[in-house]
């Protein structure tokens, strides 16, 4: 009977110490940058209204999940600042879309957790207030002279929606109102006054699809009250400190993905309201883009 029991208690510690070998196992794979790529996840965040940012997070997610084997690859949409938190915190491991010098007041607040990546933007960006091309008008002063009463925007926590009415229409005494909006509201808008021939103003920025469906032009800011904006960015993205120790796929892979504005709005133009099959679709017949992108991140498997 004695005899009986210590084999039972032998054979338990046996179990035990194989459990905890395997636990152990299972938390430095999925933890560390030893692991296999399916054996972790990712977790990549989107800014609500930010077209690019949804574009190009599809386009890794499929990359990193169908060719580099990850085993899931989430995407969470939240507001521009909670992204930018998010990614500093470790919710989120990157953010593919930050606009500098336009974020740059977000990004010094994280500077300390974060890494920033080369740009991965190839174009020329820009931003500001636009008409559609039968308006006869130049400038941004010259709003006044027309019938248009509003000037037509997109989320509050953009940093043009607070320039415009802080800065530019008391500038130029705009007798316009600017009306908040979501990018998608603002859009639905532009599409309807667009077809219509009707005079509107509205914000309008490159890259985005809007560029190539509709004919009109950016208006120019003699008095520079847009300030920083006026200027070209650079688009590129943060991801959280431990990134490049934790994961060195993911990170090569991210810091070598390159993109130009043509290649931007043809994806975008796929399908504006489904922007994974638009990504899936797009990579159908431009696997030459994208091998030096996957390249990159299978020599860090590798090392």
């Amino acid at each position: 009977m004695l005899a009986r029991e210590g084999r039972l208690m032998k054979a338990s510690r046996k179990l035990l110490a194989a459990i905890l070998v395997l636990a152990a196992g299972i938390l430095a794979a999925g933890c560390g940058g030893g692991g296999s790529p399916e054996s972790r996840g990712l977790t990549l965040g989107i800014a609500t209204g930010w077209d690019e940012s949804a574009v190009v997070s599809n386009l890794s997610k499929i990359l990193l999940e169908e060719e580099l084997g990850y085993g899931e690859v989430r995407l969470q949409e939240l507001e521009l600042g909670p992204v930018i938190q998010g990614v500093a915190g470790g919710d989120l491991d990157a953010y593919q879309d930050i606009w500098l010098p336009n974020h740059q007041q977000q990004i010094n607040e994280v500077q300390n957790d974060i890494v920033q990546l080369d740009p991965w933007y190839l174009g020329t960006t820009e931003f500001g207030i636009a008409v559609p091309y039968y308006m006869e008008i130049q400038t941004i002063p010259e709003l006044n002279q027309t019938s248009v009463d509003r000037i037509l925007g997109i989320e509050p926590g953009a940093v043009i929606s607070e320039r415009i009415p802080e800065s530019v229409i008391p500038t130029y005494s705009l007798e316009q109102e600017y009306v908040e909006s979501s990018t998608p509201g603002m859009l639905s808008q532009v599409e309807r006054l667009y077809n219509d021939q009707e005079p509107f103003a509205f914000v309008a920025w490159r890259p985005h699809w809007m560029n190539a469906r509709y004919d009109f032009r950016y208006l120019a800011d003699p008095q520079d009250a847009l300030g920083d904006l006026n200027d070209g960015a650079t688009i590129s993205t943060i991801v959280n400190e431990d990134l490049p120790d934790d994961d060195p796929v993911a990170y090569a892979f991210l810091g070598t993905l390159r993109l130009t504005e043509e290649q931007v709005n043809e994806i975008e133009n796929i399908n504006p309201s489904d922007y994974a099959q638009s990504a899936r679709t797009w990579l159908e017949n431009n696997r030459d883009v994208v091998e030096p992108w996957l390249e990159a991140a299978r020599n860090a498997q590798e090392a």
